[in-house]
């Protein structure tokens, strides 16, 4: 099911982390949600990214997700660590770490804030990508980081021998098909909406935070894809769309997702961290009439979907804070 020479695997999950009520990491739900994922159709799992709350994680929760996730996986998935920093130092610390702790590979996000120039970002991922001997991705979302990776630029740093692929937030699928043409680099798609588009034109994969909620489609429509059967991916994809837009469109990923899964009983508690909150009851009321159109969709059943606003409501105070020292 994996490409040759992918270290990543193809189905990819952006793990949430869950959480207690008061906002501290809740282990043992980590360890069931991720084996049901894995359950599920997924060969990779991204932690501590952007869906897993990485902004307000400590380093020490970060490298124990590792840990955790090698556990469970216990062969099954791959482990890829996405938190990273927009301090270069403190970067190549926490991957070097992460390495000792086991992950598979690393994907590390563009400098934040700090909005660098080109020669800045080419830097910073060479200087990582140089502190371990894991495989790479680069996660290109100016979105979220105020600054793009430009396409001059992932080519240079093409000739990185660790660095190995691109999660494409950015969804400038021109780029994308010159970067392919041009590079050995493997592309994965970073925007839910957009899997089947980007693996049409020869994507190896997703990093989905849909795929919380159910891989098995994104299994689905990768292996169709994989032996040609466009009918079939297709009509997954179009499956999938409503469940998309209730994940992804009226309130962050993450928040969205850990709702959807407490309401279907997978995690004990739907609370994020501060600054995220949980869905106001205007926004509740637009993701559950989205679910309410989600048809047929494998490991997707809502007939006993009990959604709890109040448990949603609000955010957390860690009793530990993050931070990049």
């Amino acid at each position: 099911m994996t490409h040759s020479g992918n270290p990543f695997g193809q189905v990819l999950v952006a793990l949430v982390t869950p959480m207690t009520a008061d906002g501290e990491v809740d282990w043992p739900a980590v360890e069931k949600h991720i084996d049901d994922v894995i359950t599920a159709g997924a060969d990779g799992i991204v932690v501590t990214g952007t869906t897993g709350e990485t902004s307000t994680l400590t380093d020490p929760e970060k490298l124990k997700l590792v840990e955790v996730g090698k556990s469970v996986s216990a062969g099954r998935a791959k482990i890829i660590t996405g938190g990273g920093s927009n301090e270069t130092a403190h970067a190549i610390e926490l991957y070097k770490a992460s390495e000792r702790a086991g992950a598979d590979g690393i994907m590390i996000v563009t400098p934040y804030y700090n909005k660098p120039t080109q020669a800045g970002i080419l830097t910073h991922f060479r200087l990582v990508a140089d502190a371990t001997d894991l495989p790479v991705i680069l996660y290109d979302i100016p979105g979220r980081t105020g600054v793009e990776i430009k396409y001059e630029t992932i080519l240079r740093l093409a000739n990185h021998p660790n660095i190995l692929a691109v999660k494409d937030a950015k969804g400038d699928f021109s780029e994308v098909s010159r970067v392919l043409n041009q590079t050995d680099l493997m592309y994965f798609s970073g925007d839910d909406a957009n899997v089947l588009p980007h693996l049409a034109i020869g994507a190896a994969g997703l990093i989905g935070v849909t795929a919380n909620i159910t891989a098995t489609p994104y299994r689905v429509i990768v292996d169709a894809v994989n032996r040609g059967d466009l009918a079939t991916a297709t009509a997954a994809h179009q499956q999938l769309e409503p469940l998309v837009r209730a994940v992804m469109t009226h309130v962050p990923g993450t928040v969205s997702a850990k709702y959807i899964l407490h309401g279907l009983g997978r995690i004990s508690s739907p609370r994020v961290r501060l600054p995220l909150v949980g869905p106001e009851e205007w926004e509740a009321a637009l993701i559950e009439d989205e679910l309410a159109l989600v048809k047929g969709v494998d490991g997707a059943d809502f007939s006993n979907f009990r959604p709890d606003r109040n448990a949603a409501a609000g955010g957390a105070l860690p009793k530990v804070h993050g931070t990049t020292r």
